[in-house]
């Protein structure tokens, strides 16, 4: 999976729409430790469709890496796939944090 127009190594931004067995499975925690280990700004939300909305900001191998996580998910979760669309970085501020379900973005 490539970041369109983003050189290895430049910063981009992730947008994933996660399905499956997602929601109360400590899904969106999952991600917040793992999008905070790579140090990525962003946040995690549950979708009212039942999936879960990942938008992240990086150096592209670490948004690489966060999908590779994504796929597999926590131990309790079932991931059926992962939606990716990528986009130049707009600049999310610092930090990750998990918003209310349905949250749209900036």
């Amino acid at each position: 999976m490539n970041a369109e127009g983003v050189p290895p190594g430049g910063r981009a931004r992730l947008e994933a729409s996660v399905r499956g067995r997602v929601q109360g499975v400590g899904f969106r925690y999952f991600v917040l430790r793992e999008a905070a280990a790579l140090d990525l700004a962003g946040f995690v939300a549950n979708e009212s469709d039942g999936g879960v909305r990942v938008v992240a900001e990086g150096p592209r191998g670490d948004l690489d890496a966060l999908i590779e996580r994504l796929e597999d998910g926590p131990p309790a979760a079932i991931v059926e796939r992962v939606i990716v669309r990528w986009e130049p970085a707009r600049g999310l501020g610092t930090g990750f944090r998990v918003e209310s379900g349905g949250h749209r973005g900036d």
